[in-house]
Formats: structure tokens, C-alpha cells, sequence
């Protein structure tokens, strides 16, 4: 019982590193490429940016602190206590990072003259820290939360909801901003999409393993003992040789995955070796699809 809480308490506490990893990249691809440049590529930022334009009183960091806490308050008082602790804790960073730059790192103007690197930046870095909050069940809160609301209240398809919302956000920059601003924060949504979705991909790739041997204890030994993996067996015959065969089943990651090949091959040097990436995994020593 004390190992399964420790292996709780460890599992948590890298979880929460990586919620403040991801969150503190979108803060930083907000902040010092967003910000600057106008770019609205949709969310609470981009709705931040053209209302800091139409009211220069408050800064977009600002109009990010306000509205993600609103909209934070709108999800306690909806969900109670089975709101995501995660998602509020991801939020109330990513506010206060976003507005406490503002003093720490003033920006008056972009940091270079090129806008499509601009524009490079600050799509991929928020994108790669709302990759990193998705792999482990988690999200910086905003927009996302209305999304929540709506799929419990209602059967709107969430998804074109939300990219319904982006567009129009992006055609405001349109006039706030101008068309080019607009038509680069356009293609800013684009590459949103795409990029989180490669950057999910790859954190998320395995390799799974088809080992047919004949000396299966020493493999199926290295992969419990050092790999710390599970493993199944099949037994299985040569069609052309009919000689006994084992074939191992295993799934691991990729460092892990150099190891075991070399293993197998040093161990038995006739095995046949198949590998495979695998993205979604369910059961022990994986994430389940929630």
C-alpha cells in the first residue's frame, strides 16, 4: 500500500511538472510573440489582444488575467468540486505569468522584423505546451472550459463550436488590425491545428515489440528486471522449419526500445524482430484513453 502511494505521490508530482512546463511555454509564446505582433489566432488571447486595441486603458495581459478567472469562477460554479484541480491551477498560471511579464519584460514592439518567424513562434510554442497539457489530461483552461459547459448542457458538436469561435476572432483582427495582420493570424490557426496534433503524436509514440525466439527467459527477463516492462508470451512453430518458437509481446518507449533490441539481438542472434510506433495504449503502465 505505501509503494502504491509513492508511486502516486511520484507520478502526481511529474505531472504537475509538466502542467508547469506546458503552460509556461504558451505563456512565453503568448506574451513575447502574440502580444506584439497582434496575432489572434483564436482563445482567450486573441480575444485579449483586440480588446487591449479597443482599450488601451487595460493590456492584453490584463484582459487574459480577467477573463480566464471569470471564466475559471463560471466552472467552479457550474462543476463544484469535481472541477479539474489541474485545469485551475494551469489557468491561474498561465494568467499571472502572462500579466507579471508585462513588468518583468516590457514589449513595445515585436523582437524581430520578420513576421512569419514571428508568427512561427508563437504558434509553436503554445502549441507544444497545449500538447504536453493534452498527453497528460489537462488544459490551460479559457476557452476550454466553455467547452466543457457546453458538453454538459448541451449535444452542439464542441469541436466546430470552438473553431467557429477562432475564425471569428481571427476576422476581427482582420478589421482591427488590418488584413495582413489578420490574414497572418489566420494562417496562425491553421498551423495551430496542425502542429499540436504532430507534437501530440510524437510524445505519445511507442514501440511495440514482436520478438519470435527461441531463448525467450533471458529477453522476457531483461524486459521485467531492467526494463521494469510487462511482457506476454505466445507460443508459436516455424512454418517452414516447424522448430518451437516463442513470440514476445511488449510495448516501450524509445530509449527503452534501443536497449531491448540490442539485448535480443545480442542474446539470440537468429531472432526476428518486429517494431512498430503505437500512439494510443490502454492498460497498466499506460495511459488510458479517458
Amino acid at each position: 500500500m505505501r509503494k502504491h502511494t509513492q508511486t502516486d505521490a511520484a507520478q502526481t508530482i511529474r505531472d504537475y511538472l509538466m502542467l508547469t512546463l506546458g503552460t509556461l511555454l504558451i505563456a512565453l509564446g503568448v506574451y513575447f510573440f502574440k502580444f506584439p505582433n497582434h496575432f489572434s489566432t483564436g482563445g482567450v488571447s486573441g480575444i485579449s489582444i483586440i480588446l487591449a486595441h479597443y482599450a488601451p486603458h487595460l493590456s492584453a495581459g490584463a484582459f487574459v488575467f480577467i477573463i480566464n478567472q471569470t471564466l475559471l469562477l463560471l466552472g467552479f460554479l457550474v462543476f463544484g468540486r469535481s472541477f479539474g484541480v489541474r485545469t485551475a491551477y494551469a489557468s491561474l498560471l498561465l494568467s499571472g505569468v502572462t500579466w507579471a511579464l508585462e513588468y518583468i519584460a516590457p514589449m513595445d514592439q515585436p523582437m524581430t522584423s520578420e513576421p512569419l518567424l514571428e508568427l512561427l513562434f508563437a504558434v509553436g510554442l503554445p502549441a507544444v505546451g497545449s500538447a504536453i497539457l493534452f498527453n497528460i489530461q489537462a488544459s490551460s483552461g479559457g476557452t476550454d472550459i466553455v467547452a466543457m459547459i457546453l458538453r454538459r448542457k448541451t449535444n452542439v458538436n464542441i469541436g466546430n463550436c470552438l473553431l467557429c469561435v477562432d475564425f471569428l476572432i481571427t476576422v476581427a483582427a482582420c478589421v482591427a488590425f488590418g488584413m495582413e495582420t489578420g490574414l497572418f493570424s489566420m494562417l496562425g490557426l491553421i498551423l495551430k491545428s496542425v502542429i499540436v496534433d504532430m507534437v501530440l503524436e510524437n510524445i505519445k509514440v511507442h514501440k511495440c515489440f514482436q520478438i519470435i525466439t527461441s531463448k525467450p527467459d533471458e529477453i522476457i527477463g531483461f524486459i521485467v528486471e531492467n526494463l521494469k516492462r510487462g511482457a506476454t508470451e505466445i507460443n508459436g512453430q516455424g512454418a517452414f522449419t516447424h522448430e518451437n518458437k516463442t513470440v514476445i509481446l511488449t510495448v516501450v518507449n524509445r530509449y527503452q526500445a534501443i536497449k531491448l533490441r540490442q539485448f535480443a539481438r545480442n542474446v539470440d542472434p537468429t531472432c526476428f524482430i518486429l517494431i512498430t510506433n503505437t500512439t494510443e495504449i490502454i492498460g497498466k503502465g499506460f495511459r488510458g484513453v479517458m
